[in-house]
């Protein structure tokens, strides 16, 4: 099993760095559908998706393309709220024993949502990089941008799942940013936010880390790969793709 796990971290880490398109939405469902406990994935999804998003934070960080203000309002938001979901489900699972279900519906959804986020910022990027809203400063969008960071925060606690998509695409219709900007602050916020939560689901003992060291060995050489030869294929259409592979797996889990 170790090595089809390294090599499943291996091609995730291929499509990632290929397409842009994130490594949780591909990872988790599949690891759930390969029989892991739908809490064990989500929990070390967060975790392994933590170490990869410090090492795109350190390098955005070296290239000054990290908005520290717009990033420090999302995770106001967003980190108290993605806390408050892993508490609320290990709460629910304690009365309940229902964990597995509200995980997997959850997933489910997210998953579409996802999907369509993924299929909008492929097609319909110039419709949203300009409108009233981006005309407006970050401090006026305080509340706003904290709102935001509360509802996303909550689903990524809940899920693992769209730290990167659904951030990304709120950001690109509310604030104007260069490309460069909107990917590093994407990835430094993401970085607080599954670091929280993946330290809260390790407390509870969601976490396996020789999984997550399987899936670190494979996708950080298929990250490397992958934008090694991003540049050479077009991404549109592999990003339609890869966005209704996604849609099927939500479909699925519902």
């Amino acid at each position: 099993m170790t090595i089809g796990i390294i090599l499943m971290g291996l091609l995730i880490g291929f499509m990632v760095g290929l397409t842009g398109v994130g490594g949780a939405a591909l990872l988790t469902p599949v690891l759930i559908l390969l029989g892991i406990n739908p809490a064990i994935a989500v929990g070390t999804d967060l975790a392994y998706n933590s170490i990869t998003k410090l090492v795109g934070s350190i390098q955005h960080w070296r290239q000054k393309t990290i908005n520290l203000k717009l990033m420090k309002y999302l995770a106001i938001g967003s980190i108290p709220s993605a806390i408050a979901a892993v508490g609320l489900l290990h709460l629910f699972d304690s009365y309940f024993h229902n964990q597995e279900q509200i995980i997997k519906h959850a997933l489910g959804y997210v998953l579409i949502l996802v999907a369509l986020a993924t299929l909008i910022k492929t097609f319909m990027k110039k419709k949203l990089e300009w409108n009233r809203m981006q005309l407006k400063s970050i401090h006026e969008k305080r509340a706003l941008t904290i709102a935001i960071g509360a509802v996303l925060g909550f689903i990524v606690g809940l899920t693992s799942i769209g730290s990167g998509s659904l951030f990304a695409l709120a950001m690109l219709y509310l604030y104007k940013m260069k490309p460069s900007e909107l990917v590093g602050t994407d990835i430094a916020h993401a970085f607080l936010l599954v670091t929280a939560a993946g330290i809260m689901h390790a407390g509870i003992g969601n976490v396996d880390y020789l999984l997550m060291i399987n899936l670190l060995l494979g996708s950080v050489p298929g990250v490397v790969m992958g934008s090694t030869l991003s540049a050479k294929i077009p991404a549109k259409p592999l990003r339609a793709v890869m966005a209704l592979m996604i849609l099927f797996s939500g479909l699925k889990l519902i």
